[in-house]
């Protein structure tokens, strides 16, 4: 039990909150397109004439879909193995709090924060994959 909860609930609860903050940059970016004058007939080419922060948004949006889909592919991988240590409860925090201040750090352009945040939540997948190889290798 960690915070109260069982390992696995929280390894489900953190893919979760992860899969919705793969969409939080894009709300600042909708908000600049809204401003901008939403052009439906060309959505793309909008990119060019966004603010600087909207397409750092937007980079923020794009990096959390590929970091998600390892995310939740070792949490899984960790669910399913049964892993129920309490360094793997942390570790799927830690990622979900580490990309939530990673696309805090990227729209407001602070690139030593963003690249730490980067490092911590990748290392966090990185530990859930090894606690899951321990639990199935011995």
């Amino acid at each position: 039990m960690l915070l109260g909860l069982p390992v696995s609930v929280i390894l489900l609860d953190c893919i979760a909150a992860a899969a919705a903050l793969v969409y939080a940059p894009f709300l600042v970016v909708a908000l600049a397109r809204l401003q901008l004058g939403y052009d439906q007939a060309a959505p793309r080419a909008m990119f060019e004439r966004l603010p600087a922060y909207a397409q750092r948004a937007t980079w923020a949006h794009q990096n959390s879909f590929e970091t998600f889909m390892l995310f939740s592919a070792a949490a899984l991988m960790a669910f399913v193995t049964g892993v129920d240590s309490e360094p793997a409860g942390w570790a799927a925090i830690a990622f979900t709090i580490a990309r939530l201040l990673f696309s805090v750090f990227y729209i407001l352009n602070i690139p030593l924060g963003r690249s730490l945040m980067f490092a911590i939540s990748s290392s966090c997948t990185v530990s859930l994959f090894y606690f899951s190889l321990m639990a199935v290798n011995g």
